[in-house]
């Protein structure tokens, strides 16, 4: 039995994390779960982009699986850890964008994963939180680091060190979330903003993200070195003809074979 709910339709493939009696809390099984799902929407021809969720309407994901934590020694936490680093990291690296649509709480690993996602869209009931240190550990799935590059190294400092929970508002207010939706219209706002992505290149978008991250935390010549080479890499195309050519021809792309 899987716990990701895999649903694929006009290009757009919705994964919902699917453990509901436990608020979608993640545990190996699940990390396992998710990364073979996301590697096989990445790899299918047929889906442009991903919208990742969880089950219910109380939670995304609550965090980790606590009562698993509580067994773990120092090797066996550093293993999780790294499991969870590399789940993240799949995710952040996916030339295909992915949107968290943040159906409830996301706390934790949950808000990690969130964080990871390309774009952020938050229902109104949505919750967000790194409460590790109310545990005695701290986020290690990438919160530490991610979290600082979306709000600030001031923000994040008080939301991981007070371990405290934030609303929708306030995710929007300080740039954790990029919209806040009632929860009837969640899943409409991120197939909205997923059919405009399906209008332009795959490949111009899978550089433009790859540049995006790897120029973060590098200096600015750095980054423009890295955009230029995507840049002019993508010209001779046939994406870039396409794109070109529609454009002096006043038509609209067929990028991705259809019309």
């Amino acid at each position: 039995m899987s716990y990701i709910l895999t649903d694929i339709s006009k290009q757009i493939a919705v994964l919902t994390i699917s453990r509901p009696d436990a608020l979608n809390a993640i545990n190996n099984e699940v990390i396992k779960d998710l990364s073979t799902a996301i590697k096989s929407c990445i790899d299918n021809n047929n889906v442009g982009v991903i919208i990742l969720t969880g089950s219910g309407d109380k939670a995304f994901v609550a965090g980790a699986d606590i009562k698993r934590m509580q067994a773990l020694g120092p090797k066996d936490a550093y293993e999780f850890g790294k499991t969870g680093q590399q789940m993240t990291v799949l995710i952040e690296n996916s030339p295909k964008p992915i949107i968290a649509a943040v159906n409830g709480f996301a706390l934790g690993g949950g808000c990690e994963i969130s964080m990871a996602c390309h774009i952020r869209v938050a229902s109104e009931t949505a919750v967000f939180g790194q409460p590790e240190v109310l545990l005695g550990i701290l986020p290690g799935w990438g919160g530490t680091q991610r979290l600082p590059r979306l709000v600030g190294t001031g923000i994040a400092n008080e939301i991981i060190t007070t371990g405290r929970m934030i609303n929708a508002s306030e995710a929007k207010s300080i740039g954790l979330v990029n919209h806040v939706v009632p929860s009837n219209e969640l899943m409409n706002k991120c197939t909205e903003i997923g059919d405009q992505i399906l209008k332009n290149g795959p490949n111009a978008i899978a550089h433009s993200l790859e540049c995006i991250r790897r120029g973060i935390g590098t200096t600015i010549e750095a980054g423009l070195k890295i955009e230029v080479n995507k840049f002019s890499n993508l010209f001779g195309t046939d994406e870039a003809n396409e794109g070109l050519s529609a454009f002096v021809e006043k038509r609209k792309p067929n990028f991705r074979g259809t019309k």
